[in-house]
């Protein structure tokens, strides 16, 4: 008794002063009974991570966390590692040493030589090194060795795309929700604090849903539309083929509400793919008809003009959009300050304690705007090649997986989706802060990683389908006899 009273105080104090000493050493036994709990349940643990990654920005928007997201994101992922690293049984088919798996490892070395960058002439910060190290490169890390190690059932594949589907509807309806009936209270707190200025724009409202940002959420909505709509084409059970369908419509509802424009040009990219992973003039044909009618409406008509959405959305095929010079302004520069810098400033600093005199200080204070940008605001111009390198190979590997591997419809479907999906947040990493964002990260790459799967289970994956095809058509030949019976 007296031990479950310790425990109950070490999780108030936890939850009011966060991680003290007292509340460490008194959690312990928390901690061993969720490395029991992994164990056993490893699947349930990491549809947790998985549906946390979704929601977790969304909750500490309304019930600010009294201690760090990466609590519920990263290490529950760390903890899975260690248990799939002793689990042999979940690693019969995974195949690790693939062009994904030395990407991931060049950037990672590269990030550890950071540690040797004395660029601004600071005192070296392990905290922050480590802090970055953990988001830039061990988050990669995790999630593809995470996937690759528990995703060889063709079922659990499946299961990824089901629960995905459900989140993307509700993370449209709920951007739905914004736009017919308002912000609550908490959003426009939100907004009045920090997030009308790029969100209350010249007239027009983008939404943001309950993701971090608006732009967040159109890239990853707008790429979550390429993977259903793709899904929907090519799977072979009705309830799914329903299922994508309705969350690919949802997805094109969510990413023009959100008022990206970047959005627009990341599904534009994904179809593009699509059209050449394809390999079918069936699709190709229709798919780039309807993507020159829809382009000519936007860059050279005035239809829907009086639609806010459909209005910011046209802004991006203008030269002169007040928007993007900014940011063109910003890069020039930043272009001057980091050309004395081609390693960028170092992860191995705390950017907070730059003294307002330093050289560098302007540039930890000038908006980055992009993902890319970001990486060379800190690693420098080798690091955001190397970077843009490391995203190429992974990208390039899931291609020809897809192309010369594959022979499935249903696998050359997947890998597709995955791909184009893949390319897409690419293209909105470029333009906007969002690769590293929830839920981009374990989404996307994650997918990467079940691509490069998918050649040592495409037998298994055939098999799985097949019954389950069969199952569908047997409950219709048992649904129409009923139905001719009840006629007699």
């Amino acid at each position: 008794m007296i031990l479950f009273l310790l425990f109950l105080v070490a999780l108030y104090e936890l939850y009011s002063s966060g991680l003290s000493g007292m509340a460490v050493v008194c959690i312990i036994p928390l901690l061993i009974a969720g490395v029991y709990f992994a164990f056993q349940f490893k699947m349930v643990v990491f549809w947790c991570v998985f549906i946390i990654h979704f929601t977790i920005m969304g909750i500490n928007r309304y019930y600010p966390l009294p201690f760090p997201i990466t609590a519920f994101t990263i290490l529950p992922q760390i903890l899975l590692f260690m248990v799939c690293i002793f689990d042999i049984r979940e690693q019969n088919k995974a195949r690790y040493p693939n062009l994904m798996f030395l990407a991931i490892l060049i950037w990672m070395a590269y990030l550890i030589m950071q540690i040797f960058n004395r660029t601004c002439d600071l005192p070296f910060s392990m905290g922050a090194w480590f802090q970055n190290f953990l988001f830039w490169g061990l988050a990669f890390l995790l999630a593809y060795f995470n996937v690759t190690t528990l995703f060889q059932a063709p079922k659990r594949i499946m299961t990824w795309f089901r629960i995905w589907a459900y989140l993307a509807i509700i993370a449209s309806f709920w951007a739905w929700r914004q736009q017919t009936f308002g912000f609550d209270t908490t959003e426009w707190g939100w907004l009045n604090a920090e997030g009308a200025r790029t969100h209350i724009i010249g007239g027009s409202i983008r939404y943001f849903s309950f993701f971090s940002d608006a732009a967040n959420f159109g890239c990853s909505i707008a790429a979550a539309a390429i993977v259903f709509y793709i899904l929907a084409i090519t799977t072979t059970l009705k309830k799914d083929k329903i299922l994508f369908l309705i969350s690919a419509l949802c997805c094109t509802e969510g990413f023009f509400l959100s008022g990206t424009r970047t959005a627009l040009a990341c599904f534009i990219v994904g179809v593009a793919l699509y059209v050449v992973l394809s390999k079918s003039f069936k699709i190709a044909i229709p798919v780039a008809i309807l993507g020159a009618i829809f382009f000519f409406i936007l860059a050279f008509t005035q239809i829907g003009q009086g639609n806010m959405q459909i209005r910011r959305m046209r802004s991006a095929f203008k030269k002169d959009d007040a928007s993007a010079n900014v940011r063109d302004i910003n890069k020039a520069a930043l272009k001057k300050y980091l050309q004395d810098a081609p390693f960028g400033l170092g992860l191995n600093i705390d950017e907070g304690n730059v003294p307002a005199n330093h050289k560098y200080k302007i540039v930890y204070q000038t908006s980055n705007d992009s993902t890319y940008v970001f990486i060379w605001q800190r690693a420098g111009i080798v690091g955001e090649i190397l970077f843009a390198i490391v995203n190429g190979l992974i990208l390039l590997g899931g291609v020809v997986v897809v192309f010369v591997r594959l022979k499935s419809k249903v696998c050359i479907g997947i890998g597709s989706a995955f791909c184009c999906a893949f390319a897409a947040i690419q293209v909105g990493g470029y333009a906007n802060h969002i690769l590293l964002q929830y839920p981009n990260l374990l989404l996307f790459y994650g997918g990467m990683a079940i691509v490069y799967l998918l050649p040592g289970i495409e037998k298994d994956f055939d098999s799985y389908t097949k019954q389950l095809y069969d199952e569908q058509e047997e409950k219709k030949r048992l649904k129409l006899e009923k139905k001719l019976a009840s006629r007699v």
